[in-house]
């Protein structure tokens, strides 16, 4: 099943501008994102900054929560506040990867294919319940993830530039899924779970379903899209950001510590190291510096490694998740003096 709700296939990524001297471009992103975000989903801000990370990263997010706490409405409702096309895929077990790919289909009265681009083939691209994918369409979608591109009849077609990958899924409902192998949750920037919104932040929904048209709740909200110069300007704002040669270390340090952990089977491997370089200054961007701090490091680190990293059998039966984890292992690294 697929959702289109935007017809352009193609949008062009408009092209990095020089960074002002100032943070302006991410700090407006920031404050218009909270403002017209704010209109559909109530509370979750540490939700709506990570999602934005992802996009301006280049990077794809894993959002892992119960039923019924906005995942899906989250990514629908930044769809519209990006300007960017937007598809959606229900992963079901008799998925095929055709039908998230596109296929060559023989043209009447011709004996020539033509090429039917399918729902990949966006801006932001939001898999609901990925684990519900069989494994033979998840590989399929590895290609796309890691080198933006479709390969089909031996030709390569490559994605739209702002490309992004948001999936869903259920931590609690097991039955029908199909875990996903290390490969495939490599190639996830980002693993963002999600709670449950505070008891304030319930009612105002409450009120809000209440007042409104309920299922209508986004198309009521009339989001303002961000320009495309602002996005591309705070893109370049993230890439600019200054990293001292002793962060670099503290990042490296980090990131191989968790590979001799004694709790850890599967420590981060060198493309999570780049990720928490590239998260980190994105977050410091969002503080509104253009150098990185240790604490930005800090800040990032269980998001970006919390789906990479594996427990041994016995640490999770001795009641240890990748959180826990990931905190001690930055508690033993020094932090370098500034």
């Amino acid at each position: 099943m697929t959702e289109n709700t935007n017809p352009e296939l193609n949008n062009e990524l408009s092209p990095l501008v020089p960074p002002p001297q100032s943070m302006s471009a991410t700090a407006q992103l920031i404050k218009h994102a909270r403002t017209e975000l704010g209109r559909v989903i109530s509370g979750q801000d540490a939700l709506i900054e990570e999602v934005l990370m992802a996009v301006l990263c280049q990077g794809h997010a894993l959002l892992e929560g119960v039923p019924g706490i906005a995942k899906t409405l989250t990514v629908k409702a930044l769809g519209k506040l990006l300007g960017l096309g937007f598809q959606r895929v229900q992963a079901t077990p008799d998925l095929m990867p055709a039908d998230i790919l596109g296929t060559s289909i023989l043209k009447p009265g011709a004996d020539t294919f033509t090429f039917h681009a399918g729902p990949v083939f966006t801006d932001l691209l939001l898999v609901d319940e990925i684990n519900r994918m069989p494994p033979r369409t998840q590989a399929a979608l590895l290609e796309c993830m890691e080198e933006r591109q479709v390969t089909s009849d031996s030709v390569r077609r490559p994605l739209p530039a702002w490309f992004t990958v948001f999936a869903t899924q259920n931590p609690v409902d097991f039955e029908g899924t199909y875990p996903l192998p290390e490969a495939q949750l490599d190639r996830f920037l980002m693993k963002i779970r999600v709670g449950y919104p505070s008891e304030s932040d319930e009612r105002t929904i409450l009120e809000r379903h209440h007042a409104g048209s309920g299922a209508g709740l986004l198309e009521d909200a009339h989001i303002e899209p961000l320009s495309q110069e602002m996005l591309a300007a705070a893109r370049a704002e993230v890439h600019a950001i200054r990293i001292e040669p002793e962060l670099y270390n503290y990042i490296l340090a980090l990131a191989r510590r968790t590979r001799e952990w004694p709790t850890l089977l599967l420590g981060a491997s060198p493309r999570a190291a780049i990720s928490i370089m590239l998260v980190a200054q994105a977050a410091a961007a969002f503080d509104g510096r253009d150098y990185l701090v240790p604490d930005d490091v800090k800040r990032v680190l269980p998001p970006v490694l919390r789906h990479r990293v594996m427990l041994k059998p016995e640490a999770e039966l001795e009641g240890f998740d990748s959180d826990r984890v990931l905190n001690d292992v930055i508690a033993s690294v020094p932090v370098p003096r500034q």
